[in-house]
């Protein structure tokens, strides 16, 4: 009996370090049953009554409470029907590619080739004609590249070259992403999926490439790619350099972006046709030290001096920046400047993110005058919510709404301006 129980514990043993070798071994493999599962996984929203919390600005006082929880991060968050905010006329759109409405949740059908792997998931949705199109990570065999994906039919409007790294190299939280609609097109930004400076880092430069730029779809083309009536989608560069772009809004006509730096150098950008923002070649940031992956070398810092266009404004430690949009007008109101707003991630240890943030430009839109960083405790902070042309949505009172990761949506109401 003793040998017995001896040779079962030598089995089990011996299968434990054999599964441990082999995950050592296969991470990719592991990574993709992670992902196939995640797939499988449908997020929930539930409504919150999360007491209200106050924090004081410099200005005025910042009042946010949790209005809906979502465990988990959003791809895009849209209010319809009119100034009166109700959590059912959210349209609801997760990374994990659940789409939520009406308090209800689905998964939302994505080509095979959809994954969940390196960060991947849903980076933005654009809306045309009450349509919604998808900006998803993709995988197959080998490759990983990004898609446009038409939701109603599961049609694939385009997809990018794969991207040149190793497996392990590829991150798609440097895949960005977000749009606006400018004049008779689309934008929409794709960043450099990567941890580090690394040969994804390149593609900012290359013309053949659509990573690492602001891209521009004409609204006629893309309809006729919906239609049937062209067989490919024409994309356009509308400019390049650019790492991880992640916000991006009008403001008088003017275009702005904001996007992440590597470690440190996170930028406000104001976008123009046919320039270049510089990455890899030049940076405020330095690369990640060697237990982040990189090797902590310093990027050339001039722009302007090496051929590039300056970022209006780079945060030295990085916040962790995510999403920009116009001031709602309770700001504007109160500064009567030029008013952006922005939101951050983590951050880091030698600056937090958890923040809304505040830019105050010139009458040009060529100079940033101030900047106002309000922390709100832990929350990772995503997206605004918007129309569906990604205007920031303001309810009745003017206040607007945000999401947090893993945490839900919040109303920001701004009271006491002193």
């Amino acid at each position: 009996m003793k040998k017995i129980n001896f040779l079962i514990f030598t089995v089990w043993f011996l299968s434990i370090i054999m599964s441990i070798l082999w995950t050592f071994e296969n991470p990719e493999k592991i990574e993709k049953i992670k992902s196939y599962f995640k797939k499988k996984n449908i997020t929930e929203a539930k409504i919150s009554n999360e007491p209200l919390k106050e924090v004081t600005a410099n200005s005025f006082n910042v009042n946010f409470n949790k209005v809906l929880e979502i465990n988990d991060k959003t791809a895009f968050v849209i209010h319809k029907n009119g100034k009166k905010f109700n959590t059912q006329d959210l349209e609801i759109y997760t990374q994990s590619g659940t789409f939520i409405k009406n308090l209800k949740s689905k998964r939302i059908k994505l080509p095979d080739h959809f994954t969940l792997q390196r960060n991947g998931g849903i980076k933005t949705i654009i809306s045309h004609k009450g349509k919604r199109i998808a900006l998803i990570s993709s995988s197959e065999k080998d490759c990983f590249f990004a898609s446009l994906v038409l939701l109603e039919n599961n049609q694939e409007l385009f997809r990018t070259k794969c991207l040149p790294e190793v497996a392990k190299n590829n991150d798609f939280n440097g895949l960005g992403s977000s749009n606006v609609h400018y004049q008779n097109s689309i934008l929409f930004s794709l960043g450099t999926p990567e941890k580090h400076a690394s040969k994804n880092s390149l593609l900012a430069q290359k013309d053949n490439s659509n990573f690492g730029k602001i891209l521009e779809i004409k609204k006629s083309d893309l309809e006729k790619k919906i239609t049937g009536s062209n067989a490919n989608l024409n994309i356009n560069v509308f400019s390049k350099g650019h790492r991880v772009p992640q916000g991006l809004t009008i403001l008088n006509g003017e275009i702005f972006n904001v996007e992440h730096g590597p470690k440190g150098g996170d930028e406000l950008n104001k976008v123009k046709r046919g320039q270049n923002y510089g990455w890899p070649e030049v940076s405020y940031g330095t690369n990640y030290l060697k237990d982040g992956g990189g090797d902590g070398v310093s990027f050339k810092v001039n722009h302007e001096k090496n051929g590039f266009v300056e970022p209006l404004f780079a945060f030295l430690p990085s916040v962790g920046i995510s999403n920009l949009n116009n001031c709602p007008n309770a700001l504007k109101n109160y500064y009567k400047k030029n008013c952006l707003i922005g939101l951050s991630l983590y951050g880091n240890n030698l600056r937090k993110g958890h923040s809304i943030i505040i830019f105050l430009l010139n009458e040009k839109l060529n100079k940033v005058d101030s900047i106002e960083k309000i922390s709100l405790g832990n929350l990772v902070l995503r997206h605004f919510v918007t129309d569906e042309n990604n205007l920031i949505f303001e309810d009745e009172n003017e206040n607007i709404y945000i999401s947090a990761d893993k945490k839900g949506i919040y109303k920001i109401s701004f009271s006491k301006f002193r």
